[in-house]
């Protein structure tokens, strides 16, 4: 009888033992963890902090209501949980793995086969003073998930966020929900920074402002002020800035746990994490592992990278689970797709961003375009903004971002479906999906994205990117920015720089001799359809310095209010 030892009893770890005991009902399945709550869904916690979910239980429990604990386990699946266990050290010559009850305190060694290393990650503990107060809080599991909310019914509401990335953001939109008066202190310079390129992450930053969210960018912070008795009374920057705090929640990333790994002498890869083969075995034939401590090959990058996710845990779980019983299932990598929520803002991810891209060595070209989730004349029809990232000499699709109110992460999983396979440009525009008024446009946002980047890579289209243009106007340069919409959508919405001139699209032809020709032109509509079709009338015409401002003022002003 074959001898199954798994340490970790969160995602990776029941997910593995589940699936080897369906493949061999004769296994003996162990799974050691040091907590006392098991199989539970942590990416739910700031949907329990924000009042959605109301019962804490929920999310360690099936869908038929029974907790996931020691006792469902055994009767349900035949495989022994045993909690409040520490592993301490791994015995490769013996086969055992030496564990410590945390409630009594005796070590013992447990016997194994295989051995499966499901040990996750932790939160990252910046050196900052005054971590250690009252009211600081990091998000690792339920019971933290617990105190926060336990802190904001007792009527914390000043909460100041160190770290604006998935976690912070989550968080945020759960503190919004609670009414609490929210402040990011993010040390890059845009808030989610390895998830959003800076034109996106703008429309994100604009939606949290309207929000009443206050951010910090490029802000550092220094200490945690204490009110006298042990509590946090505030939050200090390295520039001198204090921020008002009731609760402080440290959100600067994990870091995977590989101590019990690397003492064992089994391989650490480039990124840090544990190094697994495709088969997600350790460089010890009979020691898998899986989940936030190991690194993943990038199928987009072809690089090795960290990006620990539940979902790609449940998947080396399953994987995991065929391999220690007998089976030889590959896993083949991911594509980084990312998706979360706040507020009613939608937001996705997937392959590399812009950034990324470039310092990898590609030629990018991109394409922002603002479009409806479904046809514009359907009831409740909304707006979501796609950036879409391919490589100009070969036309491969290396990236998405989606942000909006509508339907972003579907198209998220088309464009990840397409990085699975290497797609093309022309793939994603020519995938044959379902059309009707109330799911989608007759060609598809995501497909007209794809179009766009076809005719940049055609010379047809000609984007400038906010960013670039906001440096333009900043730098004071010569220039004119064409706003091809109608008067009334001027009047309503005006474009204010000195250099901006209105000639509606349906005027532009009998009003050509109104513009220069040895000037640069930069056009601007509602969404850039305008102003492409303006574009090409200008070409057309002999013009040759232009170009539109990618998403135009959709993505300029953001709709997100």
């Amino acid at each position: 009888m074959s001898k199954i030892l798994i340490i970790g009893g969160s995602a990776l770890g029941p997910k593995a033992a589940a699936r080897a005991r369906r493949r061999d009902p004769k296994a003996e399945i162990t799974i050691i963890d040091r907590g006392d709550i098991f199989s539970y869904a942590g990416c739910g916690m700031p949907f329990y902090i924000g009042g959605e979910i109301r019962d804490i239980k929920n999310l360690f429990s099936t869908s038929y209501g029974v907790p996931r604990d020691e006792n469902y386990f055994k009767k349900f699946k035949n495989i022994n949980l045993i909690g409040r266990t520490e592993a301490v050290k791994i015995n490769r010559h013996e086969k055992t793995v030496t564990v410590k009850n945390l409630s009594t305190g005796e070590y013992r060694d447990l016997p194994y086969d295989k051995l499966v290393l499901g040990v996750g990650a932790f939160p990252a503990i910046p050196p900052i003073e005054g971590i250690n107060l009252q009211g600081v809080f990091r998000l690792y599991n339920l019971k933290d998930a617990e105190a926060i909310k336990k802190k904001i019914d007792e009527g914390a509401n000043r909460v100041v966020i160190v770290g604006g990335g998935l976690i912070g953001l989550e968080v945020c939109g759960a503190l919004l929900h609670r009414k609490c008066r929210v402040t990011i202190l993010e040390m890059m310079e845009r808030l989610a920074p390895s998830i959003l390129d800076t034109d996106m992450a703008l429309i994100l930053e604009k939606y949290l402002k309207d929000k009443g969210v206050i951010f910090r960018l490029g802000s550092r912070v220094m200490k945690i002020l204490d009110d006298g008795s042990g509590n946090v009374s505030a939050v200090q920057t390295f520039t001198g800035d204090s921020y008002p705090a009731d609760l402080v929640l440290l959100a600067v990333g994990v870091k995977p746990n590989i101590n019990l790994a690397k003492n064992a002498g089994l391989e650490i890869g480039s990124t840090g994490a544990i190094a697994v083969d495709e088969f997600l075995r350790t460089n010890d034939p009979d020691i898998y592992a899986g989940g936030d401590c190991v690194e993943n090959y990038d199928i987009v990058s072809s690089r090795k990278v960290y990006l620990p996710l539940g979902s790609t845990a449940n998947k080396h779980g399953r994987i995991i689970g065929d391999n220690i019983t007998g089976g030889e299932s590959r896993f083949q990598g991911i594509v980084g797709t990312v998706a979360f929520k706040v507020l009613e803002l939608n937001i996705g991810k997937t392959g590399l961003t812009e950034n990324e891209a470039k310092k990898i060595g590609f030629d990018t070209v991109t394409a922002v375009t603002p479009r409806t989730d479904c046809s514009d004349y359907y009831p409740n029809s909304q707006l979501i903004v796609i950036k879409l990232i391919a490589d100009r000499l070969t036309s491969r699709l290396l990236g998405c971002q989606i942000i909006g109110m509508g339907e972003a992460i579907k198209r998220i999983d088309i464009v990840a479906t397409c990085l699975k396979f290497k797609g093309t440009v022309k793939d994603l525009v020519d995938i044959d999906l379902g059309y009707a008024p109330p799911y989608s446009t007759a060609i598809d946002a995501i497909a007209h994205s794809a179009n766009v980047i076809q005719n940049k890579i055609e010379g047809l289209a000609h984007g400038i990117p906010v960013e670039e243009l906001k440096r333009k106007m900043k730098n004071n340069e010569d220039f004119v920015i064409l706003d091809v919409r109608s008067r009334k959508e001027v009047e309503a919405i005006r474009f204010e720089d000195l250099r901006a001139i209105n000639i509606p699209l349906d005027e532009l032809r009998e009003r050509l001799h109104e513009l220069d020709k040895t000037k640069e032109i930069i056009i601007i509509c509602e969404t850039s359809v305008r102003a492409y079709e303006a574009e090409r009338i200008l070409r057309g015409s002999g013009f040759r310095d232009i170009r539109f401002l990618d998403g135009s003022l959709t993505t300029w002003f953001s709709k997100y209010q």
